[in-house]
């Protein structure tokens, strides 16, 4: 009287799992088949059913996926010329590349959604499928967000093959690991999980994996979906994991003991573990001079500063710390700001939104009217501006310093990154002064030492501190002296050479 008797639902469970099972049967009746598959998919239009003439076979597929040329060559010709129309006889002489067989309608309906046709046999409870999808994505072109003068032009497109080949081409190593993942309940896209075995750490590769398979959503559409999905903090500003278009700067991540993560239909790769450094380290750094690599790594982390406090600098001073302005500037700057009926906070607020506007606008539009949008636009509301005593000509020259310098960083979404956080900034610096950009600037420090990216820190190799990776860092010394792999990766194999047989046969 005091527990509830719990039906014995095992029995009832079993019928349900046997019914759908049946209902998951390839039927052996052409007719069935028939309904079948067209009840699956809707009565879509692109649905063709091709019987083939003197045989007890029916082709289904989708017109839409499929390559015609090859359907007629590698399938139907193929089957007209058997002697004997059995299951086994084509299966084996079929010349396609992807074939296989199946007794699932599961299993059809996810194969012909992917550019398969399938080979029913009059009679037969199973099929073939064979992958014959026709190729509409574009082809290779030169990187357009992450262009350099020095190095591969080449960029990834939207075929996984594609990029995937382009990875071989440059690592031709027999231990270079691809792993397929699909993904999605609805739309189900392919993910490749790239990496070295013998020198990527096998906990990250398990780690990663993991966090692939145990995404549960109706279709990925694009690398940077997938990204948001697995990095470490996804309520973090600042990314963790990499996208990239250049297969140059993925191969280079490969021989370093990096995971790389490729997603079919889009043409960026992601990257994972990455230090908060390496979003400002462009692949050019390594083909050029190590004097000038360091130069233009040291001038991208001043333009970070730059673009972050300057503007918010110029609302402190002039808000709250006059002493800090030369005595010879006060002069000028006090005539400039004469006409300005705002404080310095709303004017400074003023310009950058502005500044932010005919970025948006110059990006969105086509590239002509985009261009011309962007020059016109900043030179007439610039002097507009000025002309009519909203903002002061100094103003001016620190808004256009703080955009250029965030143009600096060779990564797009940390360089959107660098521009969004000039807003809190330059509101902490009119509230509260120096001390409101001290603790901004505390406040995202202390964030970022929070933050890991595949279980790594991503302030290394300063914290915690790795000696040795501070040779490839802000200064990038010569390549004879960075023969090891960064600590940050965990590799298995440490070394890239022997440094002390490279220095006997040098």
């Amino acid at each position: 009287m005091f527990f509830k008797k719990i039906p014995n639902t095992t029995k009832q469970d079993k019928e349900k799992r046997e019914l759908k099972d049946e209902d998951n049967t390839i039927p052996i009746n052409r007719d069935r088949m028939s309904n079948t598959f067209r009840q699956r998919l809707q009565h879509s239009v692109d649905i063709i059913e091709t019987k083939v003439t003197g045989t007890g076979i029916t082709l289904f597929y989708l017109n839409t996926l499929i390559d015609m040329n090859l359907l007629h060559k590698d399938i139907i010709e193929q089957i007209k010329d058997q002697s004997l129309h059995s299951f086994e006889n084509i299966m084996g002489k079929l010349s396609v590349g992807i074939k296989d067989e199946t007794s699932l309608m599961d299993k059809v309906i996810q194969t012909a959604l992917s550019g398969h046709v399938i080979i029913h046999f009059d009679g037969k409870a199973k099929v073939i499928f064979a992958r014959i999808a026709s190729n509409t994505g574009r082809t290779l072109s030169a990187a357009m967000n992450e262009t350099q003068v020095i190095g591969p032009q080449i960029a990834f497109n939207e075929s996984l093959t594609t990029n995937v080949s382009l990875i071989r081409k440059y690592i031709m190593d027999p231990k270079l690991c691809i792993e397929e993942v699909q993904i999605g309940s609805r739309s189900t896209t392919t993910v490749s999980m790239i990496h070295i075995h013998g020198i990527a750490n096998k906990q990250m590769v398990d780690l990663l994996r993991d966090r692939i398979k145990k995404i549960n959503i109706d279709g990925i559409l694009d690398s940077s979906v997938l990204l948001q999905l697995i990095e470490d903090n996804s309520l973090s500003i600042f990314p963790q994991m990499v996208l990239t278009e250049r297969p140059d700067r993925i191969c280079s991540w490969l021989l370093r003991g990096k995971l790389v993560v490729l997603v079919d239909g889009s043409s960026l790769a992601i990257a994972c573990p990455q230090s908060f450094l390496e979003f400002f380290q462009s692949m050019e750094d390594y083909n050029i001079n190590w004097q000038v690599a360091s130069f233009l790594r040291m001038l991208r982390m001043i333009a970070l500063f730059l673009s972050i406090f300057f503007t918010a600098f110029y609302v402190a001073a002039l808000t709250y710390h006059y002493e800090v302005i030369p005595q010879t500037l006060l002069i000028p700057l006090s005539e400039s700001r004469a006409k300005v009926p705002f404080p310095p906070i709303l004017e400074a607020l003023f310009m950058e939104f502005i500044i932010e506007l005919l970025r948006e606008a110059a990006a969105r539009l086509p590239t002509k009217v985009g261009q011309t949008i962007g020059i016109v636009g900043g030179i007439v509301i610039g002097t507009a501006s000025v002309d009519a005593g909203f903002t002061s000509n100094i103003l001016i020259i620190i808004v256009a310093l703080g955009a250029l310098a965030s143009f600096t960083t060779p990564n797009y979404s940390m360089g959107n990154i660098v521009r969004v956080l000039r807003f809190p900034m330059i509101i902490l610096a009119g509230f509260w002064g120096f001390y409101g950009i001290m603790f901004g600037f505390c406040f995202i420090l202390i964030h970022l030492l929070r933050q890991s990216s595949l279980g790594v820190p991503v302030l290394l190799p300063f914290y915690p501190p790795r000696l040795a990776d501070w040779k490839d860092s802000v200064i990038r010394l010569p390549l004879n002296f960075t023969f090891n792999r960064p600590k940050q990766t965990r590799p298995n194999d440490d070394n890239k050479y022997d440094p002390s047989d490279a220095k006997e046969k040098e």
